[in-house]
């Protein structure tokens, strides 16, 4: 599964605020003149929020760095993206935007500290803005609500300088939440093999293998490109994703060892050469963790993936393999 597809791409953010600001009565949605709905609030000396207003974009913010946490859903209220779940908050630069109502203008209407509640149409964000096509599980002509919660302004210099740290401490986080779940997700596991009746093994890191149909020759390994015809499904069989759907029915081909795909994947194809067929089980630290991609991928979830690895070809000349895959995040 590739980090580059859309259950896989930070889409904006990462970590929850407070539900305080979700749950400040039954405010109604201010709307500047660009048409862009909102509620802002700020918190008072006492840590409690207000309703705030806007008047204008203070200029003196375009260029600095704002670090936020958000969450947003569909029309239908269901969480799509909660940022908390990456145990670190997102940094954007503040820029103006020629599109009216867009997710820059909602930023550039926070202070440090700010919490607000922002309604973006769908079509316009992603065409605009993200610039892909709206996910199927977002219908068309709707609108997503963004939860969003400032937490600090800075100058490009500063952000830059706290980013390490940041990410330092993600990374704690998420070791620390990966130990806890591992064990859960393999008791799951084992289970799920037991009443399929599946012949599986397991290898270093925790992924499950099932050979369905020998192949020939080497396995896989770091170094080579690989062909591969996918289908995920969650353990309660529902798909949500497939190299029929996403690539057109042709198998999606990638470098193993450069940390293009996640985790389980890295491992697992590696228990396959050319022509095999079989089935992966991989536990959610080895797969998207603890963040949710979207409505039909919740936190935490187990992966099956139904795959035949076509092709292992020598990486072409001039593009050397990098060990290593990064955290398949």
């Amino acid at each position: 599964m590739f980090k580059k597809s859309f259950y896989l791409l930070p889409v904006l953010a990462t970590a929850l605020f407070a539900s305080s600001c979700k749950n400040l009565g039954e405010d109604k949605f201010a709307k500047t003149p660009s048409g862009l709905e909102y509620k802002l609030y700020s918190q008072n000396k006492d840590g409690k929020y207000e309703a705030k207003e806007f008047t204008k974009v203070d200029s003196t913010k375009l260029g600095k760095v704002m670090s936020f946490e958000m969450e947003y859903r569909n029309s239908k209220d269901s969480v799509l993206f909660n940022s908390k779940d990456n145990a670190m908050p997102i940094q954007i630069k503040l820029v103006e935007s020629p599109n009216k109502g867009s997710i820059e203008e909602a930023f550039l209407m926070l202070d440090k500290g700010d919490s607000a509640v922002f309604k973006i149409n769908a079509d316009s964000l992603f065409a605009k803005t993200f610039k892909s096509p709206l996910p199927p599980f977002i219908e068309k002509g709707s609108f997503l609500t963004f939860f969003v919660k400032s937490i600090n302004l800075q100058t490009e210099q500063e952000a830059m300088a706290d980013y390490p740290k940041m990410m330092e401490r993600q990374q704690k986080e998420l070791e620390a939440r990966a130990a806890k779940q591992g064990p859960l997700d393999d008791k799951k596991i084992q289970e799920y093999i037991k009443e399929n009746k599946l012949d599986a093994k397991k290898t270093a890191s925790g992924v499950y293998y099932v050979i369905t149909q020998p192949g020939t020759g080497a396995n896989a390994a770091d170094g080579k490109v690989v062909s591969v015809q996918y289908k995920g499904t969650l353990l309660n069989g529902k798909e949500f994703d497939s190299s029929a759907k996403s690539n057109g029915g042709n198998p999606i081909e990638f470098p193993l060892g450069q940390g293009q795909v996640i985790k389980g994947w890295e491992d697992g194809i590696k228990q396959f050469n050319k022509g095999s067929k079989g089935v992966l089980l991989i536990p959610s630290p080895q797969g998207y963790g603890s963040m949710a991609r979207g409505a039909d991928l919740p936190a935490n979830s187990i992966l099956r993936f139904d795959i035949e690895l076509v092709d292992i070809k020598d990486m072409p000349a001039g593009q050397p393999a990098m060990p290593g895959a990064q955290p398949g995040m």
